[in-house]
C-alpha cells in the first residue's frame, strides 16, 4: 500500500536530514506506518515539504543503514521495521584471522609479559573482599583519587565513573548523546568498532584527514560546517596511525570548536600510560562539552576490563542514571586490584618500562622499513600504519610466511588512495624485527596482476 504523501508530510515536523529521519523512525515504531508500506519518491516528499532532495536522500540513507526502509530499486522505497542487528562488520575484519600466524601482528593487544604482576594487586583483596552493596557508590574512592591526580591540569571532571573499557565508554556516550540521523566527525582513518558503533546508532561519520600533528584543522572547519553533533577522536597513539595530537594543535581544534557550541568531543585515551606523549584534551579549552574516556586495557591488562570516564554533570550523569538501570557498576573488585596496581611500586615500574621497550620496537621497525623503501606512520604507541601497493595481495604474501596483519580498509571512512596494512609491534621482539621488515617490504611492493595461461 501506497503511503500518502500529504499525510507523510504533516507527520515531519523538523525538515532538517535528521528530522525527516526521526519523525519516519518514530511513525514506523509507532506502528503508523505499516510494514511493506510504499515510501514517497524522494522528489515528491522534498517538494511536499520544500525542501531539497539530497536531503531527503540523506534521510532514507541514515533510515536505510539502521534496517527501517528498504530502496528496491525501481519499485521504489518501502516500509520494513524491523531495526538492523547492530554486527561489528568492520571489527570482525580485523578479528577473524588473529591466532593463525606464527607471528600473529594483527590483533592490537600488549605484550602479556609486559603487563604488570598481579600478585602484589591481588595480595590486597585476598580473604578480604570488598563487600559492597548495590546501592554502594559505582567508583572506588581511592581510584577516583588516583584518576583525578593523573587527568590534572588537562581535565577536571565534574563526573567521573568507571565503565568496562573504552569502547563500552564510547558506546554509552554515543548511546546517550547521538541520534539517529547525526554527523559525528572521526578522525581517517580511525579505529573500525567506532564506525560500527555509529552505524548502530544510525550516525553518519564525517571523515577527518590527520597529519603528524593530528586533525588538520581547515578539514575540521569544513567537517563543522556539515553541522555535526559530536567530534570522537584519539588524542595520544591514535588507532591505526600512533599520532599523538600536539599541545598547539590542541589549540588550533579548541578554537574552531569552539566557533561550534553544539558539538559534544569524546576523547578515547585507549594506550594511557604506555604512550610516550604526554595526556592533552580539549577539556582545557571546551571544559563543558567533553567526556573524556582513559582505558587501563594496554597498560594494565584487558581483562581488567576497566577504564576512567569523565566529563560535565550535564553529560557524564544521565549517562550514569541510564546505567544504573542495567549493569549499575563495574566490578569493586576489580577495581581494587587496579588501585593495587596503580600505586604498587613493582606494577608502576612494570608499565615504565613496557612504555620503553614499545617505543624501541616500534621505532626499530620503522627504520627497518624506511631502509627497505617502505613507508610507514607511527610515532607513539603499539602500532605502525604501513603502506602498500595492494592490500588484499600485500596480505596473502605475509600470511604465508607465517605472518598475521590488519587490513587497512576497515578503518577508513574515506578512500585516501593508498593502500595500507596496520602492523601491532607490541608483540614483536627486536629479534624479529629484520625478518618482518624483510617480509612486510615484499608484501608492499607492487606486483603484476596474474593472468593464466591460455589453454
Amino acid at each position: 500500500m501506497d503511503v500518502d504523501l500529504s499525510w507523510l508530510a504533516n507527520k515531519i515536523e523538523d525538515t532538517s536530514a535528521e528530522g525527516i529521519a526521526a519523525s519516519v523512525n518514530r511513525l514506523i515504531r509507532a506502528g503508523e506506518l505499516a510494514v511493506g508500506g510504499k515510501l514517497p519518491t524522494v522528489r515528491a516528499l522534498a517538494r511536499e515539504i520544500g525542501v531539497s532532495p539530497t536531503t531527503v536522500s540523506e534521510s532514507w540513507r541514515s533510515l536505510t543503514r539502521i534496517g527501517a526502509i528498504e530502496t528496491r530499486g525501481r519499485n521504489g522505497t518501502f516500509v520494513t521495521g524491523g531495526q538492523r542487528r547492530a554486527e561489528p562488520a568492520r571489527f570482525w575484519r580485523l578479528a577473524g584471522a588473529t591466532g593463525r600466524f606464527t607471528r600473529d601482528l594483527s590483533a592490537g593487544v600488549p605484550d602479556p609479559e609486559l603487563l604488570p604482576p598481579l600478585g602484589p594487586a591481588l595480595a590486597r583483596v585476598d580473604g578480604q573482599p570488598p563487600l559492597s552493596g548495590y546501592l554502594d557508590t559505582p567508583v572506588l574512592p581511592e581510584l577516583e583519587r588516583l584518576v583525578r591526580e593523573s587527568w590534572r591540569g588537562i581535565c577536571d571532571p565534574q563526573e567521573l565513573t568507571i565503565v568496562n573499557g573504552s569502547l563500552d565508554g564510547i558506546d554509552r556516550a554515543l548511546s546517550q548523546l547521538v541520534a539517529l540521523g547525526d554527523r559525528v566527525i572521526v578522525e581517517n582513518p580511525t579505529f573500525p568498532p567506532f564506525l560500527d558503533l555509529l552505524d548502530a546508532v544510525g550516525a553518519t561519520a564525517l571523515p577527518v584527514p590527520m597529519d603528524a600533528e593530528g586533525m588538520c584543522p581547515d578539514a575540521l572547519r569544513a567537517a563543522l560546517a556539515e553541522r555535526p553533533t559530536a567530534l570522537l577522536m584519539q588524542p595520544r597513539a591514535q588507532n591505526p596511525t600512533g599520532t599523538s595530537t600536539s599541545a598547539a594543535r590542541i589549540a588550533e581544534l579548541g578554537a574552531l570548536l569552539a566557533e561550534a557550541p553544539d558539538v559534544v568531543v569524546i576523547e578515547d585515551d585507549h594506550v594511557g600510560d604506555v604512550a610516550v606523549a604526554p595526556p592533552v584534551s580539549l577539556a582545557s579549552a571546551l571544559p563543558e562539552r567533553v567526556v573524556r574516556i582513559q582505558s587501563f586495557s594496554k597498560s594494565h591488562g584487558p581483562d581488567l576490563r576497566l577504564a576512567a570516564l569523565g566529563g560535565p554533570s550535564r553529560l557524564v550523569g544521565p549517562l550514569v542514571a541510564r546505567r544504573h538501570l542495567g549493569a549499575a557498576w563495574s566490578s569493586r573488585l576489580l577495581q581494587e586490584i587496579l588501585v593495587g596496581m596503580l600505586t604498587d611500586p613493582g606494577s608502576v615500574a612494570a608499565v615504565a618500562r613496557a612504555r620503553t621497550v614499545y617505543a624501541q620496537r616500534r621505532e626499530a621497525l620503522r627504520t627497518a622499513l624506511d631502509a627497505r623503501g617502505v613507508q610507514s606512520i607511527g610515532a607513539d604507541g603499539i602500532n605502525l600504519w604501513v603502506e602498500v601497493e595492494r592490500e588484499r595481495e600485500a596480505l596473502v604474501v605475509l600470511a604465508a610466511q607465517g605472518i598475521g596483519a590488519a587490513p587497512g580498509s576497515p578503518f577508513l571512512v574515506r578512500a585516501t588512495g593508498t593502500h595500507h596494512l596496520r602492523i601491532t609491534t607490541a608483540v614483536l621482539p627486536l629479534s624479529e624485527v629484520d625478518t618482518v621488515a624483510d617480509a612486510l617490504a615484499e608484501a608492499a611492493r607492487p606486483y603484476p596482476r596474474y593472468t593464466p595461461n591460455a589453454m
